[in-house]
C-alpha cells in the first residue's frame, strides 16, 4: 500500500523556481520517526503531513533533522495541494498547528496565510558587524535579534553577493535562522519593497528558496521603516521567490501562487 506525495514549487508561478516542498494528506498520524525519515529521505527544506479534523486541517512540517514550528512554503504548498488535487471546494478554510490557527484564503489563484507576527525586535549591540566580514562575505549596517536574526544591508547587490561560511554561522546565537535583508527605502525600483535571504544551517537548511515564515519577522520590521503595510517583496536566492505582504499589527497576510511538480507514491505510513 502507498501513500500520495505531491511535490509543489512554492511562492512562485513557474516550474523549479520558488521552493519545493513536499506534502502528504493523510487518513490518521503515523509515528514522528516515520515522518522524521520521510523528510530525511525527500532532502527538502520541508515535507508537510496534513490529516483532516473535522472541518479544519492540522498540519505538522519537518526539515530533513527536526520538527518546526512554523512553515510558510509548505502551508501554502499544502494549501495548493487540498484546492487542487484533493476535493477542497472552499475559498477560505484553516490549518491547525504548533503555531495556532492559521488562516488561509484563494483570491485569483493566489493563496494567501494568516501568520502571526513576531514583534519582539531588538538591536545588537554587543556583535561589532566587521566581526562578521569572514562569516558572510560582507558587514552589514545593523544587526537585529528576534525569531530570526536580521542582518540589514544598505544594497540589494550587498546581500546578492553574500557567500556564508554555514560553519561559522551557527556559532552566532539565533532563536531560529538568519536573514540577510534590504529595504527598498528610496523606493527607487517598482518590483519590490525588500529583498532578503533566509540561512537556517542549525536546522539542516543551509540556504532557503523561499520563506514564508521569515515575514512574520520582517512585515512589522518592514513596516515601521517604511510607515506602509502592503508590500511585494522577493527572496533573492538562486530560485527566487515573490511574496505579497500586508502588516496587520499581531498577524501577517502571505500571498503567494504555487505549481505541481511531482505527484508519486510512497510506502505506506504504518498504524
Amino acid at each position: 500500500m502507498y501513500e500520495t506525495i505531491y511535490i509543489i514549487d512554492a511562492f512562485t508561478n513557474q516550474l523549479f523556481s520558488g521552493n519545493p516542498a513536499a506534502v502528504l494528506v493523510l487518513d490518521f498520524w503515523p509515528n514522528e520517526d516515520w515522518m522524521q525519515k520521510i523528510a530525511l529521505e525527500n532532502n527538502l527544506s520541508e515535507t508537510a503531513f496534513v490529516v483532516k479534523e473535522g472541518k479544519d486541517y492540522r498540519i505538522r512540517w519537518f526539515t530533513p533533522t527536526v520538527e518546526v514550528d512554523l512553515c510558510g512554503h509548505a502551508t501554502l504548498a499544502s494549501a495548493f495541494v487540498l484546492k487542487n488535487y484533493r476535493g477542497e471546494t472552499r475559498d477560505h478554510f484553516q490549518f491547525l498547528s504548533k503555531s495556532g490557527i492559521l488562516p488561509v484564503s484563494i483570491e485569483n489563484e493566489i493563496i494567501y496565510l494568516n501568520f502571526p507576527t513576531y514583534l519582539d525586535l531588538q538591536k545588537n549591540q554587543k556583535i561589532n558587524p566587521n566581526q562578521l566580514v569572514p562569516i558572510l562575505g560582507k558587514a552589514p549596517i545593523e544587526i537585529w535579534e528576534g525569531k530570526d536574526t536580521i542582518f540589514l544591508y544598505s544594497t540589494s547587490t550587498d546581500i546578492g553577493a553574500l557567500a556564508p561560511d554555514f560553519s561559522k554561522l551557527t556559532e552566532i546565537p539565533t532563536n531560529r535562522g538568519y536573514i540577510a535583508l534590504w529595504i527598498n527605502e528610496l523606493n527607487d525600483d517598482k518590483k519590490s519593497d525588500y529583498e532578503f535571504r533566509f540561512f537556517g544551517p542549525g536546522m539542516g537548511i543551509p540556504e532557503d528558496p523561499a520563506t514564508g515564515s521569515a515575514h512574520c519577522n520582517l512585515a512589522p520590521f518592514v513596516s515601521k521603516k517604511l510607515q506602509k503595510q502592503i508590500f511585494k517583496s522577493h527572496q533573492k536566492s538562486k530560485r527566487g521567490a515573490e511574496f505579497y505582504i500586508e502588516d496587520q499589527g499581531d498577524r501577517v497576510s502571505i500571498g503567494g501562487t504555487a505549481v505541481l511538480y511531482l505527484r508519486g507514491e510512497v510506502a505506506k505510513a504504518p498504524n
